[in-house]
Formats: structure tokens, C-alpha cells, sequence
């Protein structure tokens, strides 16, 4: 990146930090009392506690990287305030507190604003322009570094998704520089701070072995399976082996990986969050309650036989289906797996380089983020992310993008419940995504519109949706006998969107020829 270019990127990154610091005071979710935990627990007991520490409801549940993260943390947090740090302090909040776990967020994030400027490096500088604002590494730039999903969800709910999503897109970038090792230790080290990014190992498992463990194609493409080297095999299975015994290590030692594994998998926490995520399983949901209803209404249902326990409640909780199949884990694992396999087959088949292994890893996470167990809302940004890169290089993955990137940013709403919060969270959404539209479209004026009538219908309808949640359903009275309303339309609706949009980039990836150029590389 020239010097003209580090001066822009610098005032980007740099007035997204101060944003984030304007947030400081604003709303926080159990997410923060959760990290104070996990800071005492890991600063005060033995490792060989840690993942048996049950004092609060907000067990640690992550890998043991992030743990250490935490230990790390810890020993700074004490010159702050030593109370956050005694583990029976529960929902412990002074203005010490608050203030170094946020800032500990936005310091953390100097890894994301690093990654995103590689990111920009990889990016097909074809589309020259004279203005430096119309220029796709400046739009990305923007797309990533004031991506609004992340600024509400780490800076405003609070989590540290910053500097995890940082990992991934620098283990992005090295593969797209074809740096295949540091890529791959990037991604490895990524598997042990945060989990949920296994549902995307396939895509970088089979880029790997298709463009580094073998190391050449034929004139048509396919594989020459004379070009697998060993070494390179053998460089992948030690970086894999390596980080995982640094990891996971200490607690096979001590007998403890069981435990380990029962926190990181949680399955009984029931198929859905307590806000359900826009996707299958909340149609799924919904057309349950449906059958219910009207299963209620014809007399075809014994009120005194339908189960208790309510998906709509707000609990986090194992529940069973009245009408339609109840849903088990494996079920999921199932539909999930049977869901990613033909973008792997076609990063395999089809091979296009690195914009074909964007493709895969976007589609490997939203069909998790579609068929997974115990889907939260936020893990629609683990598809959000790595689009924004594809989007400012085609203007059919421009239009995909802004469908899901209002959708599943609308989806994030109810994350922010309360009042000081509104116009905030309605401000940052809008200015997001109106310069989402204009750039893209700028950048591809040339090229057929980016959305058409139905999908443009269909995002302007999330306008009325929103008034109807946050102004006209507070004021009737079936707020006091179905609270639940509000968060089953948004879920809903937004998963029709989310849907469609899953859909039209399979269809995308499937129908797409490869150039004679793009078989020869």
C-alpha cells in the first residue's frame, strides 16, 4: 500500500477507534459479567480448575487459547480494579471495570485493523479510479473496518470478536499472498481461541491440499496427481499437531479433555437461542407454532399434551416440537454437513484460486450458520466478513452482499433492547448501509443494477417491520400476552433473507464457468 494509501487506511482505522470509544458508556449485555468471570476464574485458580469452576451460570466455554487470552488480561486488570477479579463479585460493574474491558476490546482490535489492511493488499486493483473514494481497496476497507454487525456486537453487547475475525481474515490474506503456512498456523491458532470457526476448516482444508499439497494442475484443470508432495503434507499434519498439543495438551495430560470438550460442546442447550437465529430452524420453528395454533383451533391437539417448555420464552433450554419432528444435535450435524459438501466438491473441481476459496469458506458459514445447533444471531457475521471481499470485485457478489449484510445486520437488532440505545444502533445501521448501496453501486455503474425488484421490495420492507416492532407493538395490548412477537417477526422475516440469499450463491457458484485462464492456473 503506497503512502497516499497509508494516510487514508490510517484516518479509517483511526476514526473507527474514536467511534468506539464514544461507546464506552453505552448498554452492555450479560456477555461483559461473562469475561469478568472468565478473568477472576483464570487469574485465581489453577489450570486444572478452570473448566470446573461453576461459582456463575457463565462457565468458561471457550478453547483454552482464549482462556490464556483472558490469563493475560488477568494481570493487567488488577491494576484497574483488584474487585473484578475475586470470583464470588458476580455482575461486578465498577467504572474501572467497564472501563478496561472495553478498552481491552478496542486495543485488541489493532489485529483486525492489521488484518483488514492486508486484505486490501490482496484485493484486484483492475478497476483503477481517480478518486481515491471510488477506489474498491478504500470501499472494503470501509466495509471491514466500520462494519456495523461488529461495532454493536463487540463495542456496544460486548464480546471480542474484533481481533478472532482479525485471525482469520490475516490467515485470508496469507493464503491470497500464497504464504500457505502462515495461513494455515493463522487459521490453527484461530481453531483454539474460538471454535465456531470449524464450521469454515473445510473450506481451508481442501484449498490447501488442492493448491498447496499438490502443487500443479493439467492444461484442463483437473489434478495432476504426480505433483502431491509429502513434504508439504507432512509441513501441514506438524503445524495442525503443534498447535494443538501446545492447546489442548496440559488437559490430556491431566485427564481433563472430556471436560474440556463437554464445555466447548454444549448440546444441552436446545436447538435455538433464546432469540433465534434468522435461519432454518427458526422457520422451522415458526412453522411449528403455526401447526400448533391451527392444530388448537380444528380441535386436532390435546392442550393438556403440548409440551411446556416454549421456544419463545427467552430461555436457553432443551424444548420438543408439538407438530413437525423434534430436532436432535446429530440431526443438525447431519444437515450440516450435507449442506457444505457441494461448495467443497467445487473449490475441489472447480478450482479459481483464491476467489474460489473465498466462495467456499462464505458458504461453508452460512449453511452452518442455516442448519447448526444452538445458532447465536452474531455468527451471521462469520459469513459477513469474508463477503465483503468477494463483493468489491463482481457486482454479482455486490448485490448478494447487500441483501445479506442489511438482512443479517437487521437481524442483530434485538441485541439491543434498550431505550438509550435505539437511535444509536438505527443511526450506525443506516449511514452503514447507505454507503454500502452507493459505493457498491458506484463501483459497478457500469454493470447491470446490483438488486432487483423483489430483493429492493424486500429490504424496504424491513423499514416497516422495524416501526411496527420498536413503536406500534409496544403500545397495543399484545405486548403483555405475546412479548415474544417483535423477536419471532424479525427472525422470521430476516431468515427469509437469509435463505434466499444462501440459496442464490449456491446457484451462483454451481451454474459459474471457469475461464480457459482460470483452469490453466
Amino acid at each position: 500500500m503506497a503512502a497516499g494509501g497509508r494516510s487514508w487506511f490510517r484516518a479509517l482505522a483511526l476514526g473507527v477507534s474514536f467511534l468506539k470509544c464514544l461507546l464506552i458508556p453505552a448498554y452492555y449485555s450479560t456477555d461483559f459479567e461473562v469475561h469478568r468471570n472468565w478473568l477472576a476464574i483464570t487469574h485465581n485458580l489453577p489450570l486444572s480448575q478452570w473448566y470446573y469452576e461453576a461459582t456463575s451460570e457463565w462457565t468458561l466455554d471457550y478453547p483454552p487459547f482464549f482462556a490464556w487470552f483472558e490469563y493475560a488480561l488477568s494481570h493487567v486488570a488488577k491494576y484497574f480494579d483488584p474487585k473484578m477479579l475475586v470470583i464470588e463479585n458476580l455482575n461486578y460493574t465498577s467504572r474501572a471495570t467497564i472501563f478496561f474491558q472495553r478498552f481491552s476490546v478496542i486495543f485488541t482490535d489493532i489485529l483486525f485493523i492489521y488484518a483488514v489492511r492486508e486484505c486490501c493488499r490482496c484485493v484486484n486493483g483492475k478497476r483503477a479510479a481517480k478518486d481515491i473514494l471510488e477506489k474498491p481497496t478504500f470501499i472494503l476497507a470501509v466495509l471491514l473496518l466500520w462494519n456495523f454487525g461488529l461495532l454493536i456486537v463487540d463495542h456496544i453487547h460486548f464480546q471480542y470478536n474484533g481481533f478472532l475475525f482479525g485471525l482469520m481474515l490475516l490467515s485470508v490474506a496469507r493464503l491470497c499472498q500464497k504464504r500457505y503456512l502462515e495461513g494455515a498456523l493463522l487459521f490453527a491458532v484461530l481453531l483454539h481461541f474460538k471454535h465456531i470457526y470449524m464450521y469454515v476448516a473445510p473450506a481451508y482444508g481442501i484449498y490447501l491440499l488442492r493448491s498447496y499439497c499438490f502443487t500443479a494442475n493439467n492444461a484442463d484443470g483437473s489434478l495432476k496427481w504426480r505433483s502431491f508432495s509429502l513434504l508439504h503434507v507432512t509441513l501441514l499434519g506438524l503445524i495442525v499437531c503443534l498447535v494443538s498439543a501446545l492447546s489442548l495438551g496440559p488437559f490430556i495430560v491431566l485427564g481433563q479433555l472430556p471436560q474440556v470438550l463437554s464445555r466447548l460442546f454444549p448440546f444441552k442447550r436446545g436447538l435455538c437461542h433464546a432469540y433465534w437465529a434468522p435461519n432454518f430452524w427458526a422457520l422451522y420453528n415458526a412453522m411449528d407454532k403455526a401447526l400448533t395454533i391451527f392444530g388448537l383451533k380444528c380441535n386436532f391437539l390435546d392442550p393438556t399434551k403440548i409440551p411446556k417448555a416454549s421456544m419463545t420464552g427467552g430461555l436457553v433450554q432443551e424444548f420438543q416440537h408439538t407438530v413437525l419432528p423434534s430436532v436432535t444435535p446429530l440431526a443438525t450435524l447431519i444437515c450440516t454437513f450435507i449442506s457444505i459438501l457441494p461448495s467443497v466438491f467445487c473449490l475441489w473441481f472447480k478450482p479459481q484460486g483464491p476467489r474460489g476459496f473465498l466462495q467456499c469458506l462464505v458458504l461453508c458459514a452460512l449453511s452452518s450458520f442455516m442448519f447448526g445447533w444452538h445458532v447465536h444471531e452474531k455468527a451471521i457475521l462469520l459469513a459477513i466478513l469474508p463477503l465483503s471481499l468477494l463483493s468489491v470485485q463482481r457486482a454479482k457478489d455486490a448485490g448478494i452482499y447487500l441483501i445479506l449484510t442489511t438482512t443479517g445486520h437487521f437481524s442483530l437488532f434485538p441485541l439491543l433492547f434498550t431505550s438509550p440505545e435505539l437511535p444509536i444502533k438505527i443511526l450506525l445501521m443506516l449511514l452503514f448501509t447507505v454507503y454500502s448501496f452507493s459505493s457498491l453501486k458506484s463501483l459497478f455503474r457500469r454493470e447491470r443494477p446490483l438488486l432487483n425488484w423483489l430483493e429492493t421490495i424486500y429490504l424496504i420492507q424491513l423499514v416497516p417491520l422495524e416501526i411496527f416492532c420498536e413503536i406500534i407493538f409496544p403500545l397495543t395490548p399484545w405486548k403483555r400476552h405475546f412479548p415474544f412477537v417483535p423477536l419471532l417477526l424479525t427472525s422470521v422475516y430476516c431468515a427469509l433473507g437469509v435463505t434466499y440469499v444462501w440459496l442464490k450463491l449456491y446457484i451462483s457458484v454451481l451454474t459459474e464457468r471457469i475461464s480457459v485462464r482460470q483452469k490453466a492456473e
